[in-house]
């Protein structure tokens, strides 16, 4: 049995994840075996996530001492681990659980996330794995400024490809 200064300590310890996190993922693991839960628990690590296991109970003292928005208590029923992502990618974490789930039976199941301040049920893991990462954003914006240069690029090598093609029209007339 924990003594009230450990429990505190890990409360706060917890505090501290929430605050350095992006995303908060709850997930009851209580249906994976042992192997399971470490296969899950090196993929979400592979992706910059924690997770943790931790009674609801301390939980929820953690999360009182956060300003994320306030959920239904009773969706953390039963054995919870919080999955914990990093600042700068709240979204690789539901892609790891949502694919991890696809080949081990929905296992495990998510209870709640919140991401970003927002709050999605359980059932909107595939929804959040669907919302594109800080990188593909990146990568589209990118796409998106280079592609009126390099458009500005292929019109004036057409009007010089045209422009060549004129001239040497011209020179086999002057020839001939």
């Amino acid at each position: 049995m924990a003594t009230r200064e450990q429990k505190a300590q890990v409360v706060a310890d917890i505090a501290a994840a929430i605050s350095e996190s992006s995303a908060l993922y709850f997930v009851d693991f209580a249906t994976m075996t042992v192997a399971e839960d470490w296969e899950l628990r090196r993929a979400l690590k592979r992706s910059g996530a924690r997770y943790r296991v931790v009674k609801n109970t301390l939980l929820l003292r953690a999360l009182a001492q956060t300003s994320l928005p306030e959920f239904e208590e009773r969706k953390l029923f039963g054995q919870t681990a919080v999955v914990f992502a990093p600042k700068a990618d709240p979204i690789t974490p539901a892609k790891v659980l949502k694919d991890y789930g696809a080949k081990h039976d929905g296992k495990p199941r998510l209870k709640l996330a919140i991401v970003e301040g927002a709050i999605f049920d359980g059932s909107q893991l595939a929804q959040i794995a669907a919302l594109p990462t800080r990188e593909e954003i990146i990568a589209a914006i990118m796409g998106s400024l280079t592609a009126p240069a390099s458009g500005i690029v292929g019109t004036i090598n057409s009007v010089i490809g045209g422009l060549a093609s004129v001239i040497e029209e011209v020179a086999k007339k002057n020839a001939a």
